[in-house]
């Protein structure tokens, strides 16, 4: 292989191909080391000057679905998470959900008022006589990562509706606002947010401690990963506000609804559960 491969990504952006990045991300997909090297193999067999982040992917999860349907699922978990949209509200569910199995109390879309103006936040969450405010800024398009702009508006609310919580009594302490992303965020984005004490999370950060981290860390992945229902299927699951797999093995009936198949059904079950408990 030309160890000067550049491939392009989603954004457009030509970098130089990375082979442990890809075996980091086959890795998490639960494969085992055989099977990653045979696909390492293959694809940088196929490798060309200028070849897509994408055609990559495709290539890798083909392998993957061909194996084991479940590896893929949890491959292509990115790729799942955009397609929660494109209105974003399942998205805060989504991360409601990663704050309710982390020992929260979650409500989404609640109004709050601040000092100037009330703000319907994404996700209320307590804990421990604490609340937390959470904002999602979702992107239901590859390469949009998020710029300063949007920490910077977020730091506003938070501290209108900070002034004001803090002038009347309460039963818990209003402790911290988060800005969450499905991408990721630009380096002022970064130091800004921090600058100001906003907690930010996003794709990757913070570091082992970030949104796929999370998901895979709590078993908690999204109804789309799923490679054996279709994106008419998933999205009426989504419409009954079914976010989660594991949602989906408490309440199958709604399949049944859908008209799948008995032994369609046990399939689909069946990848599931091996999802959640991998």
């Amino acid at each position: 292989m030309n160890p000067n491969i550049e491939i392009t990504k989603s954004s457009g952006e030509k970098v130089k191909f990375s082979l442990e990045k890809l075996r980091a991300s086959l890795k998490r997909s639960g494969a085992d080391a055989d099977l990653i090297n045979q696909i390492l193999d293959k694809v940088r067999d196929e490798l060309y000057q200028g070849i897509s982040t994408k055609e990559i992917y495709n290539r890798a999860f083909a392998l993957l679905k061909k194996k084991k349907s479940y590896f893929a699922s949890k491959y292509k978990l990115k790729k799942a998470i955009y397609e929660l949209g494109p209105t974003g509200f399942p998205f805060e569910n989504f991360i409601a959900a990663i704050f309710t199995y982390s020992g929260y109390k979650t409500d989404v879309g609640k109004i709050l008022q601040g000092t100037c103006v009330s703000h319907e936040i994404d996700v209320v969450a307590n804990k421990n006589g604490e609340t937390t405010i959470v904002e999602c800024k979702f992107h239901s398009e590859e390469g949009r990562n998020c710029n300063v702009k949007v920490p910077l508006y977020i730091a506003a609310r938070f501290k209108d509706v900070k002034q004001h919580w803090d002038s009347k009594p309460h039963k818990t302490q209003l402790v911290a606002g988060y800005v969450v992303t499905n991408t990721r965020f630009t380096q002022d984005a970064l130091h800004y947010g921090n600058c100001v004490g906003l907690k930010l999370l996003s794709w990757d950060h913070p570091k082992e401690d970030g949104l796929k981290d999370k998901i895979d860390r709590l078993g908690l992945y999204p109804i789309t990963v799923s490679t054996l229902l279709t994106n008419r299927e998933k999205q009426f699951l989504l419409s009954r506000d079914v976010v989660l797999c594991r949602d989906l093995i408490g309440d199958a009936f709604y399949l049944d609804h859908l008209g799948v198949s008995e032994t369609r059904k046990e399939r689909i079950l069946n990848e599931i559960k091996q999802l959640c408990n991998s």
